[in-house]
């Protein structure tokens, strides 16, 4: 059951993405505004999911079905990398940089913000 469940939220988390690279396609050599919101979307969900949850008695095909199925599938670091990559063989050192910045620092920023926001309270500690 509990590799179904993975495999349901992986199918329709790919197609989320997908449908959210269409809609943010940025042209061809440009800054990856679409892996970089499927990324964060993903970070703030995450962390709000497993803050949430984490003592939760969530079966193990549900916990698995959304974090790994459909977050797990929604986010992407492969894409990310060849999309750092494409950048630096353009001689785009201030965008991958940028991009690179961004991706890491507002990613764990939005993955600490999911976290506050599942505990309802502010959380100071890091």
């Amino acid at each position: 059951m509990q590799v179904l469940a993975v495999g349901l939220g992986g199918m329709a988390g790919a197609l989320l993405r997908y449908g959210l690279g269409l809609a943010l396609a940025p042209p061809v050599g440009s800054f990856p505004v679409g892996t970089l919101t499927a990324n964060w979307i993903g970070c703030l969900a995450l962390g709000w999911f497993h803050s949430r949850f984490s003592g939760a008695p969530l079966s193990p095909a549900v916990r698995g079905g959304i974090a790994t199925g459909l977050i797990g599938s929604f986010t992407t670091f492969s894409t990310f990398s060849v999309e750092t990559h494409q950048l630096l063989q353009s001689g785009q050192m201030g965008t991958a940089c940028l991009y690179l910045l961004a991706s890491l620092w507002g990613g764990l920023f939005l993955l600490r913000t999911g976290v506050r926001l599942a505990r309802g309270k502010e959380d100071r500690a890091c």
